[in-house]
C-alpha cells in the first residue's frame, strides 16, 4: 500500500489563473481517487466526462461541472488522475481548492510537480519534458511546430536509437575482449563496431549542424536596426512593432541604448532591436551605445541597414548579412540599386520589406524543425561525438580502450534524455512550470 504521507495527492489549478468561463483543477496520486469520492460521488468510468454537484464536508454545493477519471498507470502522471471542470470564479476555485487541499494525504502541488511526477514514472524523458516547458511558452507557429515534435519524443526516440547502436558496438567489442583467443572472433568484429560508430558520429553531427536553426526558433531570431542617427531606425521599430517603444525625435542621438521588441512575423520569432546611431561621438554614454550597437550588428542574424533617401549611401557592415533600407521615401529622394524604399509615414515599401524578412530567416534552416534546441542539448551530443571521434580515429588499437569511448558516448547520450546526472537541471527546469504542471 502507498504511503500517503510520504507520497502525498497533490492538487492544483492547471488552467490560467483569473476570471473565466471554465477553470481545470487537477489531481494525482494515490487519495485522487477518494478525493473525487467525497466530492462528487461514485467514479466515473475512465476517460468519460461527467456532469456532477460538486459538495465539500459538509455537503455544502461548491458548484456544478464536469469530473473525469484517468486511471493510473495509463494517465500523464502514472498515477490516478482527476480532473474538475468548474466555472471560472475566483470564489468557486478558492472553495474547490480549499476542500480537496484539507482531504487526507492531499496537498497543494509545487511548481511542475505533475510533470516531474510523469517524468519520474517513465511517461517522459527530459527532453519532452523540455518541449513541453517550450510548447506552453510558444508564440509562434515555427516555436509551436519545433517544441511539440520535441515533446512527442523525437529527441528521445533518435537518442535511444544512437544508443542501441552504441549498445551493439559494445556488445561486439566485449565479444573480442572475452574471446580474444579464438581466432575466429578477432578484427573483423573491432571493424563491424567501428563502422556502427562511424554511421552514429555521421547523424550526430547532422543533428549537431541543426542546433543554431533550432536555438533560434526557440530564443528568437535577432534582427538588428543599424544606420546613422536620424535614419529612421527607431519610427521603424514603432511601427513594427504598433506601439510607441521608442523615442523619436529630429534630434541626433536620440537613441542611446539598444531596444527591443518580440515579433511574430508570419510564424517566425523575431526580436527586432532598435540601436543607437552610428557615428564618432565624444559623449561617453552616446559612445557606448554606438559600441553596443557594433556589437549586436556582429552577432545578429540579420542587420536592417537604414538610410534616409535624403542623405547618402550607407552600408553597417561588409561580413553581416543584412538588407539595405531606404527611408523616409515619401521625400521624394533617390533610391539605390537593391534597396527597400519605404515610408513609415504612408505604409510604402513595408510590406515588401517584411516579405524579405521572412524570406531571409526562413533561408536559414530548412526541412523539419530541429532536434536540438538548448545548449545542454548541443554539449551531450558534442560530449558523444568527441568519444566517437576518438574511436573511429583509432583502428587497431585495443578493443577495450575503443569499449571505453563507447561507453563515455553512451553516457552523455544518456545525460541527453535524463537518465543520469540531471538532478540540478530538473530543479530548474520544474521550477520554470506552473503550479498546475
Amino acid at each position: 500500500m502507498i504511503d500517503q504521507a510520504s507520497h502525498p495527492t497533490i492538487v492544483a489549478l492547471s488552467s490560467a489563473p483569473g476570471r473565466a468561463g471554465v477553470a481545470v483543477v487537477r489531481m494525482s496520486g494515490p487519495a485522487a481517487r477518494f478525493a473525487l469520492e467525497t466530492t462528487a460521488g461514485p467514479v466515473p468510468l475512465p476517460r468519460l466526462a461527467t456532469l456532477r454537484v460538486l459538495r465539500d464536508i459538509q455537503n455544502e454545493v461548491i458548484d456544478k461541472g464536469l469530473v473525469l477519471f484517468f486511471p493510473g498507470p495509463t494517465s500523464f502522471t502514472g498515477e490516478d488522475v482527476v480532473e474538475f471542470h468548474v466555472h471560472g470564479s475566483r470564489a468557486i476555485l478558492a472553495a474547490l481548492l480549499r476542500h480537496l487541499a484539507a482531504l487526507p494525504g492531499v496537498r497543494l502541488a509545487e511548481a511542475g510537480e505533475f510533470t516531474r511526477r510523469a517524468f519520474e514514472a517513465g511517461k517522459l524523458d527530459l527532453a519532452a519534458v523540455e518541449g513541453l516547458a517550450d510548447l506552453i511558452d510558444s508564440e509562434t507557429e515555427w516555436q509551436r511546430r519545433q517544441a511539440l515534435r520535441q515533446m512527442e519524443g523525437a529527441l528521445g526516440t533518435l537518442a535511444g536509437q544512437w544508443r542501441t547502436r552504441l549498445l551493439e558496438a559494445m556488445t561486439l567489442l566485449a565479444a573480442e575482449i572475452d574471446f580474444s583467443d579464438e581466432g575466429d572472433v578477432e578484427g573483423p568484429l573491432q571493424e563491424e563496431a567501428l563502422q556502427i560508430a562511424g554511421s552514429v558520429l555521421r547523424s550526430l553531427r547532422a543533428a549537431l549542424g541543426s542546433f543554431a536553426m533550432g536555438e533560434r526558433v526557440r530564443e528568437g531570431f535577432i534582427v538588428v536596426l543599424a544606420g546613422p542617427p536620424n535614419a529612421g531606425k527607431s519610427s521603424l521599430l514603432n511601427t513594427l512593432a504598433r506601439r510607441d517603444v521608442a523615442i523619436v525625435s529630429p534630434v541626433a542621438g536620440t537613441t542611446r541604448d539598444a531596444l527591443e521588441v518580440r515579433l511574430d512575423l508570419e510564424g517566425l520569432p523575431v526580436i527586432l532591436i532598435d540601436t543607437a546611431g552610428l557615428r564618432d561621438s565624444v559623449d561617453p554614454i552616446e559612445a557606448e551605445g554606438v559600441r553596443r550597437a557594433r556589437a549586436l550588428v556582429e552577432r545578429a542574424d540579420l542587420v536592417l541597414s537604414l538610410r534616409g533617401v535624403d542623405s547618402d549611401p550607407y552600408r553597417t557592415a561588409e561580413n553581416a548579412a543584412q538588407i539595405a533600407v531606404a527611408t523616409k521615401a515619401d521625400l521624394g529622394g533617390v533610391v539605390l540599386p537593391g534597396e527597400y524604399a519605404i515610408s513609415v509615414k504612408n505604409g510604402d515599401g513595408l510590406p515588401e520589406l517584411l516579405s524579405a524578412i521572412v524570406s531571409h530567416l526562413r533561408g536559414l534552416g530548412q526541412g523539419e524543425p530541429a532536434l536540438l534546441t538548448r545548449e545542454r542539448h548541443r554539449v551531450a551530443v558534442v560530449a558523444a561525438a568527441a568519444a566517437l571521434e576518438r574511436m573511429t580515429q583509432s583502428h587497431g588499437a585495443p578493443s577495450e580502450l575503443l569499449a571505453e569511448d563507447v561507453r563515455l558516448a553512451v553516457m552523455a547520450l544518456e545525460r541527453l534524455v535524463g537518465r543520469i546526472g540531471v538532478e540540478d537541471v530538473l530543479d530548474n527546469l520544474f521550477a520554470g512550470f506552473c503550479i498546475g504542471k
